[in-house]
């Protein structure tokens, strides 16, 4: 368990903070194993299911779980630097998988339950993944994908008793396996890859983000400081273990603060009335979601569920509204944290529980991360002048940075250019530090001599009671250069209408400044999107432009 800081102000943080990285540094031996040799029956995680079951996990029991599904990978043929797919909803040998192929030194490649199989196809091939563990659901895709995935050698169900056509018994294979796996002189750690994120691909094929065993490391300020985590608190992160932002909430960094991780197992649609249950029922101490969550909370009976263990609160992923913030505080007397990270990266910038957080921002630099705003002549911007969010490299690479773009190093070059990590994404940062994100580059609307970040902008309208979610774009216009368009879907009881569309423009108008309001606006029953819940603007764009 990592002793905390205690810091009363950002600047006595950045003072006092350090991180020490061991050279061959392995979350699963290092933290895993050593906290179950010093107390097997320290609770790691509670377990709730879509039925509502629930199942309570030591570290002693992910310890001797992670060693037997290691040895018996090991057996079934997969070696060090070997790729395994892993697609397990939220299911507990998600967490096992993990730790098995950070012992045996293979390289996880999580996914989403949601991918096709065509998707399964261009991941298997373009990343050579030798083996899949995955949920009984995923097993009818897998097979009709594997024809066409001559590296997938090894198949494992979870969820399977028995092996079968094919497939291997996550169960049987840990049953029948040693129950324990010692560390070799040789195990892999440090700078040995760990894990690889398919990024979310909203402007093209994603791509393959590899990270270092340092990264666990790297989430160390996400759980101990941004979610305030404390031993034996009870965090949850609204998130599925197919993308980073598992690894963010739902392991690393929480077992390293001495936390539980409290896991939330529903399928299908999302029900904020029924997380609002879990929250209150469990006694959950700190929650970290997207600020869209948030928005659905505050329209349900708050004030109906005891949520009077809850502490502390974070999001990320999108901007947050001032009104949303400003009710949940009313409410429930806690303010949203916000914070700011990519696949690429761990915690970049946030706003920490010693900071006063201000509604929009998300926050100031992480310790170790030496952050920049560099405009188009590499020059570094001044307050109030927007600018690239850049990662300064050439003096040191903060942990949790990613290590390169797999099989693509005219990317990786391209973004790490300069002595910087380039994030393609836009800020601007105002007199007290704080930083502000605009967007990404390609989503910035050049319109009559202005540069307008379209989050500002639909943050404005997701304000107004008639919007449940917008896409801002810019479309061609012969005066402008570009006009603001917003694609929106509206909330249950809204019609589009000619009023409606002056009411919002209106809005806007009074929310933000009036020049970004939207010329143009579109009404659709959903937005498009990557499997990962991003908005694909560059979509909305190629139609618009024909």
């Amino acid at each position: 368990m990592a002793v905390k800081l205690r810091p009363r102000s950002y600047e006595e943080f950045l003072r006092d903070f350090s991180l020490d990285l061991p050279e061959k540094y392995n979350f699963a031996f290092d933290m895993v194993d050593a906290a179950a040799a010093e107390e097997p029956g320290r609770l790691a995680m509670i377990h709730v299911d879509d039925a509502g079951v629930r199942r309570d996990y030591s570290f002693g029991f992910f310890s001797e779980q992670s060693a037997r599904l290691a040895g018996a990978l090991r057996a079934l043929g997969v070696a060090r630097g070997d790729k395994v797919v892993l697609i397990l909803h939220r299911r507990v040998e998600f967490w096992i998988s993990m730790l098995a192929l950070h012992k045996l030194g293979a390289v996880a490649v999580p996914s989403p339950a949601l991918l096709t199989v065509k998707d399964i196809v261009y991941r298997v091939r373009f990343a050579s993944i030798k083996a899949a563990i995955v949920d009984t659901d995923v097993q009818p895709v897998m097979d009709e994908a594997r024809a066409d995935c001559p590296s997938l050698e090894i198949l494992v169900a979870a969820g399977l008793e028995e092996d079968r056509d094919g497939w291997k018994s996550f169960a049987a294979a840990t049953r029948e396996a040693p129950a324990s796996f010692p560390r070799a002189a040789d195990a892999v750690g440090g700078g040995d890859p760990s894990i690889i994120f398919f990024s979310s691909g909203t402007t093209g094929h994603p791509k393959m983000v590899q990270h270092d065993f340092h990264y666990a490391l790297g989430h160390l300020t996400t759980g101990l400081y941004w979610h305030d985590i404390e031993p034996g608190g009870l965090h949850l992160t609204l998130a599925d273990t197919g993308w980073g932002k598992a690894v963010w909430g739902k392991f690393y960094g929480q077992w390293l603060a001495g936390g539980v991780v409290f896991v939330w197992d529903f399928r299908g649609k999302f029900d904020p009335a029924r997380l609002l249950r879990v929250l209150s029922e469990y006694r959950v101490t700190s929650f970290c979601a997207p600020p869209t969550v948030y928005r659905f909370l505050i329209r349900e009976d708050l004030e109906g569920h005891d949520l009077s263990a809850l502490r502390h609160c974070t999001t990320a992923g999108e901007l947050l509204n001032e009104s949303v913030f400003a009710e949940w505080l009313e409410k429930l007397g806690l303010p949203i944290y916000e914070g700011y990270g990519q696949t690429e990266t761990a915690l970049q910038i946030a706003t920490f529980p010693f900071m006063e957080p201000k509604p929009g921002s998300i926050g100031k630099p992480c310790p170790g991360w030496d952050i920049a705003l560099l405009d188009e002549h590499g020059e570094v911007c001044p307050p109030g002048v927007e600018g690239e969010i850049c990662i300064r490299i050439d003096s040191g690479r903060p942990a949790g940075l990613f290590s390169c773009y797999l099989y693509d190093e005219a990317k990786t070059v391209s973004v790490t250019s300069g002595g910087y990590y380039h994030t393609g994404d836009k800020a601007w940062m105002d007199e007290d530090g704080y930083f502000w994100f605009l967007g990404r580059i390609d989503d910035l609307i050049k319109s009559s001599g202005y540069r307008i970040g379209p989050f500002e902008v639909e943050s404005a309208l997701v304000s107004h009671p008639a919007v449940v979610e917008a896409a801002v774009t810019g479309v061609p216009d012969p005066d402008r250069g570009q006009a603001v368009k917003a694609t929106i879907v509206l909330a249950q009881g809204y019609a589009p209408s000619a009023e409606l569309t002056k009411e919002l423009q209106s809005h806007v108008k009074k929310v933000t400044a009036p020049y970004k309001y939207p010329r143009v606006i579109v009404y659709v029953s959903e937005l498009p999107k990557t499997i990962s819940g991003k908005i694909k603007r560059a979509e909305i764009r190629a139609k618009d432009q024909g």
